[in-house]
């Protein structure tokens, strides 16, 4: 379905949203007619933002607001809108469209793979009325939908639309990037060598993807990474549970479309201050595993806050040079660190995944962790 069509069916002025790669057409569409627009298009740092910035629009217009995310955010929102949206609190009406990532018959990552099982089951679960939309639905279908969509809106109530893979489909062909020099992937590499047998955490997306492939190229053993393949926004706090209860370095590679999600384990990190943890936040200022779209993390000073936070040694680099210089630091000193490195956006074609599973990859972490102090 196109995705012009779909919006104009729909007939909303607002959307928010977490960018996702099975909405691409989208926030693409999106991004070529608002691009980041106050009165119509924000993308926020997680869906729980997204659901209570919606109803604030709904109080101030009276007009019902669209929120989109995958089907793996359906969680973040299950707060507001049990306890907000829902029609026997406030009856704020919602127009959700959510990306089925491990939608049942295809294959995924392993931590879609329960997620796919649950996705229409959570909605059912919190009152909201939902309908899958495919590649074969037709404008007419989905037009019906909506219709009767209206009146249980005028209740409200709030509906879903959750899109299959390849169900939408726009022209629009928005670009991403920025200015920055330094590649994530030889962030990485030089992330690898300072940290040589400590143990790291990495956070979710195509950071992890990198380091896989890092220590394959560099025949190393995997029982050094923990790759937190789905649960974003958490990698840090995996790793601050890690370092309150080992002796060893412990290093964590963060995104900047993470840190937003759930920053408040920066605060936690920081009143904790363990003093065995680096935390590096590798920032293109996008949501680039999902398609490239911006996050707001560009306009702000991670330095700033995370010192506010509590860390007691903080700095941003641009060049390998100063990154060297800065991992060198932080593997020397006894204290927190926290390291933000300015990246450009985009990676190899050729990136592969993990060929162990999640349940290996724990496993041999565990071990390794067991052998170290």
């Amino acid at each position: 379905m196109d995705v012009k069509k779909f919006l104009d069916t729909i007939g909303a002025d607002f959307y928010t949203g977490v960018p996702d790669s099975q909405l691409k057409p989208l926030i693409n569409y999106l991004m070529g007619t608002y691009g980041i627009d106050p009165k119509h298009h924000i993308i926020a740092a997680n869906e729980g933002n997204c659901t209570a910035l919606a109803a604030g629009y709904y109080l101030a217009t009276g007009k019902i607001p669209v929120v989109y995310m995958q089907n793996s955010g359906e969680g973040n929102i299950i707060n507001p809108v049990a306890s907000l949206l829902n029609d026997k609190v406030y009856a704020i009406p919602t127009v959700f469209v959510i990306g089925w990532r491990g939608e049942p018959g295809l294959h995924d990552e392993p931590h879609h793979v329960y997620q796919r099982e649950v996705t229409m089951t959570l909605l059912e679960d919190m009152g909201i009325k939902a309908f899958a939309i495919g590649k074969d639905t037709t404008d007419e279908e989905v037009e019906k939908v909506m219709e009767d969509y209206r009146k249980v809106l005028e209740k409200g109530k709030d509906v879903a639309f959750v899109v299959r893979k390849g169900a939408l489909s726009t022209d629009v062909d928005a670009k991403y990037e920025n200015s920055n020099k330094m590649i994530r992937e030889d962030i990485i590499k030089h992330i690898v060598k300072a940290s040589g047998e400590d143990p790291i955490i990495s956070t979710t997306g195509k950071a992890s993807r990198e380091l896989f492939e890092i220590r394959e190229a560099n025949q190393q053993s995997h029982k050094h990474d923990f790759l937190t393949v789905g649960s974003m926004g958490h990698a840090s706090s995996i790793a601050l549970g890690v370092s309150l209860n080992k002796e060893s370095k412990v290093w964590c590679i963060d995104g900047d479309g993470a840190v937003l999600m759930h920053m408040g384990a920066m605060a936690v990190i920081g009143a904790n201050k363990p003093n065995n943890l680096v935390h590096i936040v590798i920032n293109n200022g996008a949501h680039e595993t999902v398609g490239g779209m911006p996050t707001v993390a560009s306009q702000i000073d991670f330095v700033e806050i995370s010192k506010a936070c509590g860390y007691p040694n903080a700095v941003c680099v641009d060049n390998f040079e100063d990154l060297d210089k800065e991992l060198n630091n932080a593997k020397e000193r006894h204290e927190l660190s926290f390291i933000e490195v300015k990246c450009s956006i985009g990676a190899r074609d050729d990136l592969g995944r993990p060929t162990t599973t999640a349940l290996e990859n724990k496993l041999n972490f565990m071990e390794y962790l067991n052998a170290i102090e």
